[in-house]
């Protein structure tokens, strides 16, 4: 058993991080005033949207070779089970 941690974990950590850091530049630029902050008290909603639409493509650019590690990985389990799922039909159909 390794103890690296999975394809999924590693990526899902990435990109809160992206995210996380996207907020906190985000939150800087409306804090000096340089982005337009919210209206009223809807600040904190309008840091995470800008974050969010921030960090979506950042990810999608930055992570390519986590995402396909992930692929990978997961397509791997999912040729597991059905290898298992057909192994146990043809049990079954034996009986």
């Amino acid at each position: 058993m390794s103890l690296q941690p999975s394809a999924t974990f590693r990526y899902t950590l990435m990109r809160l991080g992206i995210f996380a850091g996207s907020f906190l530049v985000i939150w800087g630029l409306v804090w000096f005033r340089i982005v337009p902050s919210g209206l009223g008290r809807s600040n904190l909603f309008w840091v995470a949207l800008l974050a969010l639409i921030v960090s979506a493509p950042l990810s999608w650019i930055l992570l390519r070779k986590q995402r396909e590690a992930m692929a990978v990985q997961v397509a791997g389990k999912v040729d597991r089970a059905k290898e298992r799922l057909a192994a146990n039909q043809s049990q079954e159909d034996g009986v």
